[in-house]
């Protein structure tokens, strides 16, 4: 209760800056959040969906939180570069939760139709636009995350795609955490493809300074008939981090959406995943890789809610744990009675490098119709020591046999990633990973040592 009290007092301490600039609707979401928060309050150790991942103690701690955009100076350019080659995209920065523009616009409208730019500007200028999807497809009373981020965060990505109209370059979304001191970051983004459109996401997560950073973040994404959406975040923060993710697709008829999260770095970090199939015919692809050592923990929270008829998911999480890290994965496809002719698969599996290191892992099939094929299934082990045995005889060291065995175990993860030369860039990046090699994917001025 201490906790729960403590950021019910924040809340209505800071109302007025909070919502300082919110149109009526914004104030009535918010309102309903924090009323849906003060009733759940965080979850506790007997809650099924956080059974492996206690987070209340991390929210306690002492924590500094802007209501408003500090006034950091510093060249985008100079401090921080994505390393991509080849990938021509549309960068747009947050920095602590705020979208960063010095000197640019806030929101940009093409020609075309798209949108794109700070959730927040978007509010003031397209207030109908952004009523009619934010908080409609993430409900607070559901998730007490989600309830928390919908009151406290003020800004974000908003990115809207009209229909017909598909995007040629992706859009890559870099989240910078900078403080001089201990710091907790709320932000939201809304990403809305309407029917026939076509996106492609770049979330790119990252911490400049070596200070304790809490994150908590929602992403709300709405594919309309016919659209097509690819959504990857990249999650590369130091070990003195805790990151929570709340990611909420609804897919209409005949949509197509792949959503991936790499974890190549983070203390604790919570990933939640609900994908609405609500139109018939909608096919969904969810990819999940993770790599941790140290005292690093993972959890994966996924469902994937089957809602009409003739629709198509596959689910495939993997992650490899060395040292006394702990990963955790929990997957659920829920069919409903309408879903007939469902195909939907769900594959699990991992590799303990250590015997310290531990996986919990927990798939689940809720079906309520009765023409279905669906299919689950987990494996935790060790490298295969016949095929290491067969590379040690063929020439190849330990050591390298061990490396060249878990690029293989990766590579069906990353192999699906659609974009060649994102793809061949976080190929290396994993590499350089699992040979404990300082992996950040920029080249960031700041060194930050874990």
């Amino acid at each position: 209760m201490q906790t729960l009290d403590k950021y019910l007092e924040l809340f209505q301490k800071n109302r007025k800056q909070i919502g300082k600039d919110d149109p009526p609707f914004m104030k009535k979401l918010r309102d309903t959040a924090i009323a849906s928060f003060r009733q759940s309050g965080f979850p506790g150790r007997k809650e099924e969906r956080y059974r492996y991942t206690h987070l209340e103690p991390v929210f306690d701690g002492e924590l500094s939180f802007d209501f408003q955009p500090r006034q950091i100076h510093f060249d985008d350019d100079e401090i921080f570069s994505c390393d991509v080659p080849l990938l021509d995209s549309m960068v747009v920065t947050v920095l602590n939760g705020f979208f960063h523009h010095p000197g640019k616009e806030a929101l940009t409208r093409l020609d075309n139709g798209i949108i794109y730019g700070s959730l927040k500007e978007a509010i003031g200028q397209y207030p109908d636009l952004v009523k009619k999807f934010l908080g409609k497809n993430a409900p607070t009373s559901d998730e007490p995350f989600v309830a928390l981020n919908t009151a406290f965060s003020q800004d974000g990505i908003f990115l809207y795609v009209p229909e017909g109209v598909r995007m040629e370059r992706p859009i890559q979304i870099i989240n910078l955490l900078l403080s001089d001191k201990n710091h907790m970051v709320h932000h939201r983004n809304l990403f809305v493809l309407e029917s026939n459109a076509v996106a492609q996401v770049i979330i790119c997560d990252h911490t400049l300074s070596p200070h304790m950073f809490l994150t908590n973040s929602v992403t709300e994404a709405y594919t309309g008939e016919n659209a097509d959406l690819d959504l990857l975040r990249l999650q590369n923060e130091h070990n003195n981090s805790c990151q929570v993710t709340n990611t909420w697709i609804s897919q209409e008829r005949h949509s197509r959406c792949q959503h991936g999260t790499i974890t190549l770095h983070g203390g604790i970090v919570r990933n939640n995943l609900r994908i609405n199939m609500v139109g018939e015919g909608a096919e969904t692809s969810a990819l999940g890789l993770f790599l941790t050592d140290k005292m690093q923990q993972v959890d994966s929270y996924t469902v994937i809610d089957h809602r009409k008829p003739q629709c198509t998911s596959n689910q495939y999480y993997k992650g490899v744990l060395d040292d006394i890290s702990t990963g955790a994965f929990n997957g659920k496809i829920h069919v409903h009675p309408d879903a007939q002719k469902t195909e939907a698969f769900q594959t699990n599996n991992n590799i303990l490098l250590s015997d310290t290191a531990k996986m919990y892992t927990k798939p689940r099939l809720e079906i309520y119709a009765d023409d279905v094929k669906c299919s689950h299934g987990a494996t935790v082990g060790q490298l295969d020591e016949e095929a290491l045995f067969y590379l040690q005889s063929r020439g190849i060291s330990k050591e390298e046999g061990r490396l060249m065995l878990m690029d293989a175990f990766t590579w069906d993860v990353i192999s699906k990633i659609k974009h060649p030369s994102l793809q061949e860039r976080i190929t290396e990046l994993v590499g350089k990973r699992l040979r404990g090699e300082l992996s950040r994917c920029n080249n960031c001025a700041m060194h930050c040592q874990e």
